[in-house]
């Protein structure tokens, strides 16, 4: 029986890696790299390559979203002091899945997810909560995750050393990237 289609969308590899090492066993992945909120543009670009690097090295196809920053400042106005974990990432991860779930749904694959809750910072909750709406709106089916649980997040760092992948410190956008520069101030 042919595996199903599903469409991921890679917040960046080198938290990823392990969900597209995971999820390749099971179904036909396609990565999905859209992530208009990473800041600045040459930090958008390392994470590509990056991704781009892994596609490649796994076989797997990337689709590569538009980098979209001011309509993703726009989305987010209003909410620029909030804390990373605050009220301005669920904006963030519904921009990000709703564009996932319209093209799975424009392009037939049976399924979507998200590399996002392999991260210990992401709110697994919050994220399946919306995928699983979109996924209704959408009429792709979203598949619910914690891929940070059962050493997850470890095993992504550990890919990562093996794979000599960039690996970020702060989030992607300008306000995460401020927090990591003010927490590392005083410190």
């Amino acid at each position: 029986m042919p595996k199903q289609k599903l469409l991921l969308n890679v917040c960046c590899i080198g938290c990823g890696v392990s969900v597209c090492k995971k999820l390749s066993s099971d179904y036909d992945v396609t990565l999905f790299f859209y992530n208009p909120n990473i800041f600045p543009a040459d930090e958008y670009e390392r994470r590509l390559a990056e991704t781009r690097r892994v596609a490649k090295s796994m076989s797997l196809e990337l689709i590569a979203g538009a980098y979209e920053h001011t309509m993703w400042r726009t989305a987010v106005q209003g909410l620029e002091s909030e804390l990373e974990g605050g009220a301005r990432c669920p904006v963030c991860f519904r921009l990000r899945l709703e564009k996932t779930a319209s093209l799975a749904a424009e392009k037939g694959f049976d399924i979507f997810a998200s590399t996002l809750t392999v991260s210990p910072h992401k709110d697994a909750r919050v994220i399946n909560d919306i995928g699983l709406q979109l996924g209704k709106t959408y009429g792709v089916a979203y598949l619910a995750s914690d891929f940070k649980k059962q050493g997850g997040f470890q095993e992504s760092c550990k890919l990562s050393k093996e794979l000599n992948l960039y690996r970020q410190d702060y989030c992607g956008c300008e306000f995460s990237l401020h927090e990591r520069q003010l927490r590392k101030k005083y410190a």
